[in-house]
């Protein structure tokens, strides 16, 4: 894969993330006028900021060491971004107006339990963290890779505890049947 094809990648999973950034607007105006309520915002601007450098450091990496692209390597991590918009998507779909890129919950608003969420509670965090890794390893920019994958491990414990926070709340507020 070529440098320009690799930017190209790039360039396409920064439009995804923006295509979720206009869903999110749209969940978050729903939420609201239901009266949800929107906790650990103080962690979102650094979120923002950490999955803004994951896309520009790759490619500033790639580009500045003249990380090279390894077949044995480039494919298979393509492969797992790939898998990775797909999870993502069936995240978004299977959450509906309740998905969002901020930790808001609305009140009698059950806990979602179908789609990929029947496996595991955060199906969107294992994109994420996988995206992480795979994304920068398409054309080697380990680094990029490396520090993403610490500061994403920081951030990700501050906001599960947020999440699962809210979660509890919601499971609280649901009358039992």
């Amino acid at each position: 894969m070529s440098v320009a094809l690799f930017v190209v990648l790039v360039l396409a999973v920064g439009l995804e993330r923006l295509a979720e950034l206009v869903v999110s607007k749209r969940n978050t105006a729903w939420a609201f006028a239901r009266g949800g309520r929107e906790t650990g915002f103080g962690h979102y601007p650094f979120m923002v900021v950490l999955h803004t450098a994951l896309l520009v450091g790759a490619v500033v990496e790639v580009l500045l060491a003249d990380r090279p692209f390894h077949a044995a390597l480039g494919w298979p991590m393509l492969v797992v971004v790939l898998g990775c918009q797909a999870l993502r998507w069936w995240c978004i779909r299977t959450l509906g107006h309740q998905w969002n890129t901020r930790v808001i919950v609305v009140p009698g608003a059950g806990r979602v339990t179908g789609g990929p969420y029947r496996f595991f509670s955060h199906p969107n965090y294992v994109a994420v963290v996988l995206e992480g890794v795979a994304l920068p390893l398409v054309h080697t920019a380990w680094a990029t890779a490396l520090v993403f994958t610490v500061a994403n491990a920081a951030l990700l414990t501050v906001r599960l505890r947020a999440e699962e926070r809210a979660l509890a709340d919601l499971d609280a507020a649901v009358p039992s049947s």
